[in-house]
């Protein structure tokens, strides 16, 4: 009797524990793709350079960082609108060659190293180099030429015909002592040569050729990408932006086809 109530007494059976609860794993995260900035136009330029101008006029000094800066760029700018025009530094143009039976379209860059608005960077050793292009009919929003009427001066002779108007806005090309020296044209053009398959001159574009600038606007030692400067409050005033250039071309402005190109690299 003592033996069955042991075994009675014994321990219980138990049931086993629970397995586990399964764990998801969490999703992955999905990363934030941040677009870069668009590319800034010819009509940017135009809207940053007149605020600039405005802003030096009234003697308001810009504050902060200015947004201008880093910001890629693709300008384009007429030129080819009047094929009399003579050629000069910053500024692209087309002259007829062979006896008229080609014409070379060609750009020289300008040398600003000396000129009042970028002196102070280049005296400092900040640059150690600027080469400018001139931001041609800047009261244009369009990258092409006016229809020839538009353009025709109402004249009797070309001697008659009243002076452009003076250049007001340009493109700094900056070069740091350090830096690459690709890209530096130290005078030498950038020239293209259309030819005619018979002896008339090549035809002109009905809008013209644009001239391409490509790169990244650069800072001046204050952190503006803009400088302004007048010589009397009466007068508009002269405007350049600093850049770093990556490619110039020239283009049909009808079609939009490259003429001819030059990569920094």
């Amino acid at each position: 009797m003592p033996a069955l109530l042991l075994l009675a007494c014994g321990p219980k059976e138990t049931a086993p524990p629970p397995p586990p609860p399964k764990i998801e794993p969490p999703p992955p995260e999905i990363p934030k793709i941040i677009a870069p900035p668009p590319t800034l136009s010819r009509a940017d330029l135009l809207a940053a350079a007149t605020t600039a101008a405005s802003a030096y006029a009234s003697g308001v000094a810009a504050e902060g960082t200015d947004p201008l800066a880093g910001r890629s760029f693709t300008i384009r700018t007429p030129f080819g609108c009047n094929p009399d025009a003579k050629p000069a530094p910053g500024l692209a143009g087309r002259t007829l060659r062979a006896k008229g039976r080609a014409a070379e379209l060609s750009l020289t860059p300008a040398d600003w190293s000396g000129s009042p608005l970028v002196a102070a960077a280049v005296e400092a050793k900040v640059w150690d180099a600027v080469e400018g292009y001139w931001i041609d009919r800047p009261w244009l929003q369009s990258d092409h030429c006016p229809p020839a009427a538009a353009r025709a001066a109402d004249v009797d002779d070309a001697e008659a015909a009243p002076a452009p108007s003076p250049q007001t806005l340009g493109l700094a090309a900056v070069f740091e002592p350090e830096g690459s020296r690709f890209g530096r044209r130290n005078g030498r053009a950038y020239s293209f040569t259309v030819r005619s398959e018979g002896e008339a001159p090549p035809p002109i574009p009905a809008r013209g050729y644009r001239l391409v600038l490509e790169g990244r606007f650069a800072a001046f030692p204050d952190g503006r990408t803009i400088h302004c400067r007048a010589e009397t409050p009466d007068r508009r005033p002269l405007c350049i932006a600093a850049a770093q250039l990556d490619r110039v071309a020239f283009e049909d402005a009808d079609t939009g086809s490259v003429i001819s190109e030059w990569r920094k690299d």
